[in-house]
């Protein structure tokens, strides 16, 4: 694998995923917890699956990207797709000829992905237009907005690229702690401000110039070592309107003013997956496998159930008046928004969901590890 970082960087970030990895999967016995088993279910939520798509392995690059009814996914060795999410069937679908660290990032028009050598590539209908090479590895999925790519490498910095010629346009480096963590992180457009997670900080930028426009600390990071400083601001993050609300790894969940540039509130969450909700509430998982839902407006917890316990639960996506996370097992979970109660259970082919949910129209999306994008509409 060739990289452009550091090697103390790389090998700090191998060993801090290994690490993380280590002390979730492994109790204080030494051996894994045994995951919670599955009761008996009665439906109380209709859906059909309508199809299914194979993709190819997905590995970490397992990020959906929604547009309209479009969605833009790919494979961890290097296939990229956009399919129309009424019928699964591809609009495009192409090999970049590496493999990939990134998810799609996608605005229906402009599709751009990181590959393993830490080059940016941009791709019209199946062909790649330009590519860029990046400062150091990138695991956080572009952001194509505004004729422009927006992309978040591991070494903490931010860059922009024109999106026609794949031109650096700026760049903002934030030193920091000096683990990162190989999972997606935050890079979102709220109005006129692009919002990334820089260590245990969210930051507002001006994206015409990348110039600071706001910080907010979510957590501090403290500890004696390494591992234990990590606070690094994971995605997904939810926004609705200019709040966006997001965690922080294994530390604290929090919203903030996306306007104003302040924080609204904050509470200690033990996860390391990131958030989705709607306008009454806000989802999460943490860490041993407890879905937890909490007032939007203020942070106070509302519910928190233990029928999925260690069964490795994806980020949640917030679905009408149910909550839908996705299990190491290959189950799609949908509970009830109001109390997290199980309302009903999908299968798909028995390997991990990878994904987080995504919906389009009325059609909820998943990937799972094996590759296979399965699509269900209720019934």
């Amino acid at each position: 694998m060739q990289q452009k970082w550091a090697p103390s960087l790389y090998i700090r970030t191998i060993f801090a995923l290994f690490f993380a990895v280590f002390l979730v999967g492994c109790g204080s016995s030494g051996g894994r917890p045994k995951p919670a088993e599955l009761q008996p279910l009665v439906s109380m939520i209709g859906a059909r699956q309508v199809w299914v798509s194979p993709i190819g392995v997905a590995g970490n690059v397992s990020t959906l990207t929604v547009v309209e009814n479009r969605v833009a996914v790919a494979s961890s060795s290097g296939t990229v797709a956009v399919l129309d999410t009424g019928t699964g069937a591809d609009l495009w679908r192409t090999a970049v000829g590496s493999k990939l660290t990134s998810g799609v990032g996608y605005d229906g028009h402009l599709a751009a992905v990181v590959s393993e050598r830490n080059e940016l590539l941009a791709l019209v209908n199946g062909q790649t237009v330009w590519r860029s090479r990046l400062p150091a590895a990138a695991y956080t999925v572009p952001l194509v907005a505004g004729q422009r790519v927006f992309v978040l490498t591991a070494d903490r910095t931010v860059a922009a690229y024109d999106g026609n010629s794949g031109a650096k346009l700026w760049s903002q480096a934030r030193t920091g702690e000096p683990l990162v963590l190989r999972q997606p992180g935050v890079l979102i457009a709220v109005g006129d401000t692009l919002v990334t997670g820089l260590g245990g900080r969210l930051v507002g930028l001006n994206p015409s110039n990348g110039s600071v426009k706001w910080e907010v600390s979510i957590a501090v990071p403290r500890g004696g070592n390494d591992i234990e400083r990590m606070v690094d601001v994971l995605g997904p993050a939810h926004r609705l309107g200019n709040q966006v609300c997001v965690r922080a790894y294994q530390v604290k969940v929090a919203c903030v003013d996306a306007q104003r540039g302040s924080l609204t509130w904050s509470t200690n969450a033990d996860g390391q997956t990131g958030l989705h909700g709607d306008d009454a509430f806000v989802f999460g998982v943490e860490n041993n496998g407890k879905p937890i839902a909490w007032q939007r407006a203020s942070g106070q917890k509302v519910w928190s159930q233990d029928k999925l316990l260690n069964r490795d639960l994806t980020a949640p996506l917030a679905l009408g008046r149910s909550v839908v996370v996705g299990d190491a097992f290959g189950f799609m979970h949908l509970l009830s928004r109001e109390d997290g109660s199980l309302m009903a259970r999908l299968p798909t082919d028995g390997s991990p969901i990878v994904s987080t949910p995504a919906l389009s129209g009325d059609t909820l999306l998943a990937l799972t590890r094996n590759g296979n994008l399965y699509a269900w509409r209720p019934q």
